[in-house]
């Protein structure tokens, strides 16, 4: 099933496209651009709806990032927005694919989507790109011991991060990973596996996203906490 993620600050609007969408598609969603973008690097949606008008990060740059970062510039970007369409083409500048006024009209939505798509599926997206955020990776040792540290991330790429620490983390290790950004934002659960030194002498490892059993996915969970 093709993924969609879908950015929008309002919960309602969120729910409408889930409810109408569902069937078809599978739905990830945040009202958070910030939290989009990590979605994005993490989810390789094969299309992303977005609203123009959010706190923080706006639509407006979000869509800039997206689409002129390799890693996601071949995703098209639908904008979903009730302002004035004179928006339209300089939405279009940015990178995005579509423009829709709301209230939406979703058989003309389908129609985009199903062309947009083409019939094999997008192709994967692999590679990875510098990214530097700070991390808390909280677990346990194979011994019980329970852990908490703080880790430096110096890319990111589909299913996870490589990062530095000063501490050390436990071979193997399942860990909770949050990123910490002024707050704690919960990501999911990866598994953290040695990598080669960094060049600070800091232990250099990667933590991969896993579903609840622990198997391995190539995905950030979904249900990120708020």
């Amino acid at each position: 099933m093709r993924r969609l993620l879908i950015v929008d600050d309002d919960e309602g609007i969120r729910k409408v496209f889930r409810t109408r969408l569902q069937d078809s598609y599978e739905i990830i969603d945040t009202g958070d651009p910030e939290k989009a973008f990590l979605m994005a690097l993490l989810n390789r949606p094969d299309v992303i709806l977005m609203d123009l008008s959010m706190p923080g990060l706006s639509g407006f740059e979000l869509c800039r990032m997206l689409s002129t970062l390799q890693m996601t510039q071949q995703i098209p970007i639908f904008v979903v927005s009730g302002q004035d369409t004179r928006n339209k083409a300089f939405c279009q500048s940015l990178g995005a694919s579509r423009y829709f006024e709301k209230p939406i009209d979703f058989a003309r939505l389908k129609s985009a989507l199903a062309l947009a798509l083409p019939a094999n599926g997008s192709k994967q997206r692999t590679e990875a790109v510098s990214y530097k955020a700070i991390l808390k990776l909280k677990g346990r040792s194979e011994g019980g011991d329970y852990f908490e540290v703080r880790a430096t991330t110096q890319s990111v790429s589909p299913g996870g991060f490589l990062c530095g620490c000063h501490a050390s983390v436990p071979k193997g290790a399942v860990v909770d990973v949050f990123l910490c950004n002024g707050g704690e934002l919960y990501l999911g659960r990866a598994r953290a596996s040695k990598a080669e030194e960094a060049g600070s002498g800091d232990s250099c490892f990667t933590v991969q996203f896993i579903d609840a059993k622990g198997e391995g996915q190539e995905k950030m969970q979904q249900e990120v906490l708020s």
